[in-house]
């Protein structure tokens, strides 16, 4: 059995699943869009590997990405978090994520789903950036720049314009993979 070429990232094998799982590909799910914009903004300053291992743990602690219960999040119930070891303890992190929820609510009950206020940035439609080399991908763009300075305009935290681009990289509004990748013609075909 050969072993597919991929990208030179994904090393561990939590990586290497999320690659040829779920990096890049479309999300239309406001639960998960939410999930990823949590676990971008909790990734700041840490590997995408340890994010990847707290997320069954980040998923309990948050109802499952219950956007409304997550709103009503108590201070109290932010003290708790913060003794989760499962979770990443940093007290600006756990905070955004509930005034991030209710900024959420506010772009739904405006735009129907978060969905069409994501993808109206790229027109309904994945970038497909057909890179041949690891260098040759940003870690922002102009793109990345109008989504961070928008969702900080309606209340958002831990949304930065590097957060932002690996945002798009996670829900698909990018296709990042080289094309040498397996998984870059795949995820074309979906896109």
């Amino acid at each position: 059995m050969n072993t597919p070429v991929r990208c030179p990232w994904p090393v561990k094998p939590l990586d290497v699943e999320y690659h040829d799982l779920e990096w890049g590909v479309p999300v239309h799910d406001d639960r998960t869009l939410f999930e990823f914009i949590t676990l971008e903004g909790a990734q700041a300053g840490l590997s995408w590997s340890t994010v990847l291992a707290k997320r069954p743990h980040y998923r309990d602690a948050f109802r499952q990405w219950d956007v409304q219960a997550i709103a009503a999040f108590t201070p109290a119930q932010v003290d708790g978090l913060m003794q989760n070891a499962g979770l990443v303890r940093h007290r600006q992190k756990l905070d955004s994520t509930i005034g991030n929820a209710r900024a959420f609510l506010q772009v739904q009950e405006a735009f129907g789903t978060f969905d069409a206020y994501l993808w109206r940035f790229v027109n309904g439609a994945a970038l497909d950036m057909r890179r041949t080399e690891s260098r040759q991908i940003p870690t922002q763009t102009a793109l990345s720049d109008a989504i961070s300075k928008d969702l900080k305009a309606r209340g958002f935290r831990f949304v930065g314009t590097t957060i932002c681009y690996a945002y798009m990289q996670a829900v698909g509004l990018v296709n990042d993979h080289l094309v040498s990748c397996f998984r870059h013609g795949e995820i074309g075909v979906r896109a």
